[in-house]
This record gives structure tokens, sequence and C-alpha cells, in this order.
């Protein structure tokens, strides 16, 4: 939210200019990532309605007599020899055809199976389908644990660049809401970009503010501190219904690895496997019947357990419902909802299922849409006031104060946010010391990054 000429005011906190710089540097890292996460934030919103449509043509591939779910992994499983099952979908219709998700080595395969002949229809990978490719680019860049690392740094440094922006936008001296509340459109092209950056970006702001605080427990540094935290306070193992980076993806892929070849080895009761698989056909239709949100997934027990696991893995989570099953009478032995979890579980998962768009159906997909769209403006516009202020020869920065005043206040902020997002605080340690250190030493340098006073 680019001011246009830049002012100072001795007497003020904290200094206009020094924000500003704070500002454009912010900016200057996060816009091509907030650019490229919105786009792929936009798509994601709307992962139902696109999985559903590249899943059209096996929704009718079923038979009205449909083999038993015994069979259909069976099938499955004996078209990938040595893949471990680690879940059973529900159909979502009686026409529709059957998913099983195998496993082996911390890789998973979904398997489509006709459920009248038990044909194989398709076989994937589980991340190589459309919407987990746009989830890895989104959530990672598809780098995994470093990708990951780099989408929290950004979005560390997009809230600072919100809080300066909406300290630079606040009306100081404004007779009318025009240029702060709305954009002035017939005031030349100077200030219509400047408008339409400064008073979008004040009307995104909050949402954005939310969507990045919503996604932070997924990042692999941030969510893992979490998980920490929340270990050491409860003094017992933490079992989250998110993963923490690819890592801790993998790491999930790995227990159900060993609970389905616990399963294959008869590990379950003494049961051998054709026994073991012919226990879903007695807790399948328990599941069925009650009715969870879907998709619905029913898993083999973890290595030494013995109760089956019946989970609704509905996008709008607060819904999810997560039943326990005797294998032996296929009854229903616990049942957790919602209510049952930890508050923090239950605020993640409200602020994630708003972050995907499935808290409140088309309205939060529509909002979702709104707030990306805002940001890509915001984002655009600020590259061209970038370009059309900037001098040749220089990076653009404005420039710094002469004789800079420091401040008690700022660096108390500063301290707070460098706390609440570990990464942006390591981060700032770095650039300054960096800048201090070297870059500030290269007169060439410094004038072209505008580190020094004019």
């Amino acid at each position: 939210m680019s001011p246009s000429t830049p002012r100072t005011s001795p007497g003020r906190w904290p200094d206009y200019r020094t924000v500003w710089r704070w500002h454009f540097y912010a900016g200057l890292f996060c816009v091509p990532f907030v650019m490229f996460l919105s786009i792929t934030g936009s798509i994601y919103l709307f992962q139902p309605q696109i999985q559903g449509w590249l899943d059209r043509a096996y929704d009718s591939a079923g038979a009205v007599q449909a083999a038993p779910p015994s069979q259909v992994v069976a099938a499955a499983m004996a078209a990938n020899p040595g893949w471990a099952l680690h879940a059973y979908q529900l159909p979502a219709s009686d026409r529709a055809a059957a998913q099983v998700i195998v496993g082996r080595n911390g890789e998973e395969r979904r398997v489509y199976v006709d459920r009248g002949d038990l044909r194989v229809l398709r076989t994937v990978p589980e991340e190589q389908r459309f919407m987990r490719v746009i989830f890895h680019l989104h959530g990672e860049l598809l780098q995994g644990d470093r990708g990951s690392m780099v989408v929290e740094l950004a979005a560390s440094w997009t809230v600072v660049m919100i809080i300066t922006g909406l300290y630079l936008w606040w009306p100081r001296h404004a007779l009318s809401l025009r240029g702060a509340a709305t954009p002035r459109l017939d005031a030349g092209r100077r200030l219509f970009w400047r408008d339409l950056h400064a008073v979008t970006g004040a009307w995104v702001s909050v949402l954005a503010l939310l969507i990045l605080a919503s996604g932070l427990p997924w990042a692999k540094n941030w969510g893992g501190y979490l998980k920490e935290v929340r270990q050491l306070a409860s003094g017992t193992a933490i079992h989250q219904d998110w993963t923490t980076g690819r890592s801790s993806e993998i790491a999930a892929n790995r227990a159900h690895d060993m609970a389905g070849m616990a399963m294959a080895g008869g590990g379950m009761g003494g049961e051998g496997p054709a026994g073991a698989l012919q226990v879903l056909d007695r807790v399948a239709p328990t599941v069925a019947g009650l009715r969870l949100p879907g998709p619905v997934l029913i898993r083999p027990p973890a290595p030494g357990a013995r109760l089956w696991t019946g989970a609704s893995e509905a996008a709008d989570r607060p819904l999810r419902v997560e039943v326990k099953l005797d294998p032996t009478s296929g009854a229903v032995v616990k049942r957790t909802g919602f209510g049952q979890h930890e508050l923090v579980d239950r605020v993640v998962a409200v602020g994630v299922a708003a972050h995907e768009g499935q808290l409140f159906g088309w309205a939060n997909q529509l909002l979702g849409l709104t707030a990306a769209a805002g940001l890509l403006t915001v984002s655009v516009s600020a590259v061209v006031l970038w370009w059309r202020r900037r001098n040749a020869g220089v990076l653009g920065a404005p420039v710094p104060a002469a004789e800079p005043r420091f401040s008690w206040a700022l660096a108390v902020i500063v301290v707070a946010l460098g706390l609440l997002l570990p990464e942006f605080g390591v981060s700032l340690l770095v650039v300054l010391a960096v800048e201090r250190l070297v870059l500030r030493r290269v007169p060439p340098v410094g004038r072209w990054l505008g580190l020094r006073a004019a």
C-alpha cells in the first residue's frame, strides 16, 4: 500500500519512512509468492467440484450386483503385488466404482475397481492426482519440506507487509473517504494505481491475515513448533488431524504400510490374509449405515491393535467423525466427533476448512476467491507502482532517513513478531547481519539497494 510521497515527522512514532522501507522490502520478497499462492489457492478452493469432474467416468462404472469389499480389495491388491492395503473408500453411490488405496515405502496408489466384474479401471499414484499436485504446489512448491519452509517464510513476511501497509494506508488527514475507502478512478494514472493498491489492500487485509494464520499449522516449522508445545503441555503424544510438511505425510503413510502388512501377514487375531480381508465385509455395512459425510475411508488396525477405523474425510472438517469397529461383530466400539477433540484441534479444523473454502459452502469458496483476486490486484498494482516510480540504476527502495531514530516500541513489536513467526525472526536477523557486515561495506551495492541515505 505504497504512499505517493514520503513523509516524516520527528515527533511521530513509528517513522513513516522507516515503515515504508519495511513495506517495500517485504513486498519485494513476498509479491511473487503471493501471486503464485493466490492462483494455486483459487484452484484448490474448488477441489470437490474439480475432483468430482475428473472422476466422473467412474461414477457409473459399478454394477447393481456389486461384489463384497473383500473381493474388491483383493482385486486391487492382486493388480499391485507387494503393496499393502491403506484404506477402502466407500463408494459414493450404488453405481460408482470402488476406490482402494494401497501403499508401499511411504507411497500410495489409488486403484479404481469395477464392483461388478472386479476389473481394475485405473491405477494412479496418489501424489500425481491433479488436485494433489495443486495441493503440493500451493503448500510446498513441489519441493517437500524445503518448499514448505519457503512458503512459510513468505507467509511470515507477508504478515509484515500487510501490517506495514495498513499503517501507510491509514487516513491521517483525509477529508473524505475517496482514496481511503474507495479508489479515485478519475484522478489520473498515478493516483489510480496508488488508490487501487492501497484501497484494495485495506479491504482484503483482515481476510488475508486470517487466511495466512489458518495455513500456518500445516507449515513444516510452525506446525512442528505447535505440536511440540502441545506435547510439552500435555505430557503425552499428540495425534493431529493434519500433517506438517511432506515428511510428516510420508511418516503417516509408513504407519499405514505397517498396518496393511500386518493384515496381509495374518497379524490380527490369528486370521490369515483372506480372513482379515473378510473383516471388511463385516465393518463396511456398519460404516455405510452411519451415513458419515463423505468421502469415508475404512482402514485396518495399526500393528498390535485390533479395532478397525472408519473415518469421514469431509472437506468441511468440523463434520468429520471417526469410529472404531470390532472386527468380529462389526459393531461400533467408539465414536469421536468434532466436539470430542481438544480446543486447539477444533480451532485449527475450522480455520483449515475456511482456508480451503469448505466451511460454509459456495459462499466460503466465493469469499476465498475474492480474497485471492484482491491479493492479485494488490500485487500487480505494487509492481506497476514500483516500475513507474523507480529511478534508473537503482532498485527503487525508499531512501532511508539521514539520522534514523531508535524506538523501543518498534523493537518490542519486532521481537513479538519474531517469536510468533520464528522464520521471520531468524530471517530478519540474517538480513540485518548481511546488510551491516557486507552490503553496506560495498558502496555501489548499498546505493543500488537503497541502504544509504541520500
